[in-house]
């Protein structure tokens, strides 16, 4: 999973992750139909036929947390008017257990259940961080007519004992949608879909979008890639970003090599309106032949591309670890009391860094932003608690103080992934790093055979050297400060600083506009000093901002304006309508960027220069 954050620190939070029987009998498969024709008052219709039923009472479960969300989610609760039939159409007893599962009476004699679903985008009210919405990648959308997001876990239950049983689920729905998936249809019907799965947890790990028809495809290196697209004002296309995603995808499994061998990888991205019933948390989840991907419409197509390599590269990178080289708590995974491993630093830091490795790698970034990068993560991570034990933190992330830190995983959790490169790379003279441990991982281990939590760090070290085992027990289990200088003095990298260019209207947490709540205007703030942007067009505090460029602005797309500010260019013409003093002004200037000294990296000793090469090239 990858989480996007952006933070105004207004009154609103704005943007910013063996099987079963195959036998057909009826008597041992689920049968499950999604009705996205019939929607009414925002809700769908779903029908399920369980297998036979040999006990007097049995549970249905709609999932509390899925893999990949490390989070309380509890899909269950947007599920209403659960109801259970015999052959006859009598009601069985239902009792609601919790907000995820439901008790059915006189089991044996069972032949439907029935059930309504909400979706989860429409509840949403921040990002994701820090309150109760589910996280958008792993939310469902309900929009008739016009989109579903069908994350399966959010509609599909399981009978308790019967996670292994196959599943056949059929989705009716309008002739005008279609379904982006990387299961296949088994219907050759216009207006019905089926889909079968050996096991629950498969159908889980296989997101449908529903949406008109708009997506691409093609081939990397034996990999036939679908990139689907829903975009509400159709502002973006799949064709618009395909030549992007192909250049990514394409560079990523060169990086790869041979530790990936999946045959079908499909990306589902949907594009919000930013409504206040539409998805507000942005980012990627991540599955074995499939990433769901959210961000905000309003983002110039420089911004979203940016971002679409950023997430569907972290998430395509996780078909390496969990997806491959997992523990027990993943591979035996309970959706209703899931018990978390040790190891994030490996599932989101590694998986993570690799992500920013291959850019350098494959020479689609340079080293000066790799090593910016590397800084800013350096500078996320002082913000969050850095004596935290990592693998304390990782079993313990559903449950506070804990919880709080999950973010650190893609900033200190990715920083560990590099220090053990480093660690190895000298180590071998420079002719192996990290990947090459993950190969060999993925040979010791596989989809099919988990490892112990508790054995991983010796296996690591056996596979490598006492130097890494000795890291991963002091820094990683235990609770002292990584001393990245260190590592990254053994190939030659040294601290510097360098001039960046901020956005106009927040430095950091930090913003320079306000809101008027009565009018929902956009002012500038009169208690802070203002940065070169305010300055150079004569700005004052308390101004009204009602205008740029001919675009009004106020609370309801405060959004679009710090995402539109972050393409402008220094001394870009510039048109602003403001009130001042109750009386409205045109102000008409050119843009200037604040800029600050920020810290970074650069290489400055020429005597590791190979070893550089090897860790960056290698």
């Amino acid at each position: 999973m990858k989480k996007i954050l952006y933070t105004l620190a207004l009154a609103v939070t704005f943007w910013s992750c063996k099987t079963g029987s195959t036998g057909s009998a009826k008597s041992n498969i689920v049968e499950v139909n999604i009705n996205l024709v019939d929607v009414k008052d925002d809700k769908v219709l779903v029908t399920v036929t369980p297998p036979a039923i040999k006990t007097d009472e049995v549970t249905y479960s709609i999932p509390k947390t899925v893999p990949g969300t490390y989070s309380t989610d509890n899909y269950g609760k947007y599920s209403e008017d659960f109801k259970a039939f015999d052959a006859k159409g009598t009601a069985l007893t239902v009792k609601r257990i919790d907000d995820n599962s439901w008790s059915i009476s006189n089991a044996k004699t069972l032949k439907k259940i029935t059930y309504l679903v909400n979706d989860t985008f429409d509840t949403e009210k921040g990002t994701g961080f820090g309150n109760d919405d589910v996280f958008s990648p792993a939310g469902t959308n309900i929009d008739a007519g016009k989109n579903f997001m069908v994350n399966t876990h959010g509609f599909v239950g399981y009978f308790q004992d019967k996670l292994e049983v196959p599943y056949k689920v059929t989705i009716t729905h309008p002739e005008t949608l279609w379904g982006a998936t990387s299961m296949t249809d088994e219907d050759a019907s216009k207006t019905s879909d089926v889909f079968t799965t050996s096991r629950y947890a498969i159908l889980v790990e296989n997101p449908i979008m529903y949406s008109k028809p708009d997506y691409t495809t093609f081939n990397v290196n034996g990999m036939d890639i679908l990139i689907a697209v829903y975009s509400p004002t159709g502002k973006f296309t799949a064709e618009s970003i395909t030549p992007e995603m192909k250049t990514m995808m394409t560079a990523q499994k060169n990086f790869l090599g041979k530790v990936n061998a999946t045959k079908k990888y499909t990306v589902l991205l949907y594009l919000s309106s930013m409504a206040k019933d539409d998805a507000h948390g942005f980012g990627a989840l991540e599955h074995p032949t499939a990433t769901t991907v959210v961000l905000p419409e309003s983002m110039p197509k420089e911004k979203l591309v940016e971002s679409m390599k950023d997430v569907v590269s972290h998430e395509f990178f996780h078909i390496v670890t969990p997806l491959t080289i997992h523990s027990k708590e993943i591979q035996y995974f309970d959706y209703n009391a899931p018990k978390m491993s040790e190891h994030l630093w490996m599932y989101e830091g590694v998986t993570e860094y690799f992500a920013n490795l291959f850019q350098i790698n494959q020479g689609l970034i340079d080293e000066a932003e790799f090593y910016t990068r590397i800084a800013d993560k350096i500078e996320q991570a002082k913000g969050l608690n850095d004596t935290m034990s990592f693998t304390l933190m990782s079993k313990n992330v559903l449950e506070q103080p804990y919880k709080d830190q999950y973010l650190n995983v893609y900033q200190k959790g990715a920083l560990i992934g590099m220090c053990i490169d480093i660690i190895i790379r000298e180590k071998s003279n420079g002719e192996r790093g990290i990947l090459d441990l993950m190969h060999k991982l993925s040979n010791e281990y596989g989809v099919e055979k988990p490892f112990n939590d508790n054995e991983l760090f010796a296996k690591i070290t056996s596979l490598t050297y006492p130097e890494v085992g000795e890291f991963l027990n002091k820094y990683v289990a235990g609770t002292t400060p990584i001393p990245y200088d260190f590592y990254l003095a053994k190939v030659g990298v040294a601290k510097a600083t360098e001039k960046k260019a901020g956005n106009p209207f927040i430095k950091g947490q930090t913003p320079f506009i306000t809101i008027d709540k009565a009018t929902k205007e956009i002012a500038v703030r009169s208690d802070i000093e203002p940065n070169n942007f305010f300055k150079n067009l004569n700005l004052k505090g308390g101004d009204k901002i009602l205008s740029i460029n001919n675009k009004a602005y106020t609370l309801d797309n405060i959004y679009d304006l710090i995402t539109e500010s972050e393409n402008w260019k220094e001394n870009d013409a510039i048109t602003l309508k403001v009130k001042r003093g109750g009386k409205e002004e045109t102000i008409k200037g050119t843009v200037k960027l604040p800029y600050q000294e920020a810290e970074t990296f650069k290489a400055v000793d020429a005597s590791k220069e190979k070893l550089k090469n090897a860790w960056l090239k290698g």
